[in-house]
């Protein structure tokens, strides 16, 4: 049974998706043992206490840069015998030591059909305003397996919807948690504790077939 960490700085819906998924039993192979939080306010860090999830707090602000950092949360994760890294809406930029330590084993979610509205500053309600400005008729959500280039990493699975006359930012947000987020999360957790991914350069297979979501 491998060991899930899900990093956190907010209020953690995709991890409560994922906890949900959980109760269903829907992820195999693996269980969520500790939630990590940059931030000591996520409500997140509530979530996971009403789940009897081990919750720990590294402040970002605690540490010089953002290599300091990452060093200091491979340190925890390595400690407590994390396998598997989830980052669900965790707003700090990772360097490469994290990689490093668990290559092709930390999964991101991104709000957007990678490699459209993503990189340096796209994030959170920007990726949405982004689409709309754009003008695209689809959007969706991605997951993908984590390198060192910010959303670059070889993706496992993506989701998409359209995008309405009426969608404000907001909306659109809204949407693309419900529709595409929660539901491709859960799904590539599972495919990763069960050694169901092989990645091949670019491209991630999918061990036994495809999946729909």
């Amino acid at each position: 049974m491998k060991n899930i960490a899900v990093l956190v700085s907010g209020g953690g819906t995709n991890l409560q998706a994922l906890i949900d998924a959980q109760a269903r039993r829907e992820i195999n192979g693996g269980e969520i043992g500790m939630v990590v939080s940059s931030n000591p306010e996520a409500y997140a860090l509530e979530r996971a206490k009403q789940a009897n999830i081990p919750g720990y707090v590294l402040p970002r602000k605690n540490w010089p840069s953002n290599q300091a950092y990452t060093k200091a949360l491979v340190r925890l994760l390595q400690e407590m015998g994390a396998d598997i890294v989830v980052l669900a809406g965790f707003m700090t930029i990772l360097t490469e030591e994290i990689v490093q330590a668990y290559p092709n084993k930390i999964l991101n979610v991104h709000p957007a059909l990678i490699p459209s509205f993503s990189g340096k500053g796209a994030y959170g309600l920007h990726v949405h305003e982004q689409a709309l400005e754009y003008g695209v008729k689809v959007t969706g959500a991605t997951v993908h397996l984590v390198t060192a280039e910010p959303d670059g990493g070889p993706i496992v699975l993506q989701k998409a919807i359209d995008i309405l006359p009426w969608d404000t930012p907001e909306s659109l947000q809204r949407r693309v948690m419900e529709e595409c987020e929660w539901k491709l999360l859960p799904k590539a957790v599972d495919l990763l504790c069960r050694d169901n991914l092989k990645v091949e350069g670019r491209t991630v297979k999918i061990i036994g077939g495809h999946v729909i979501v």
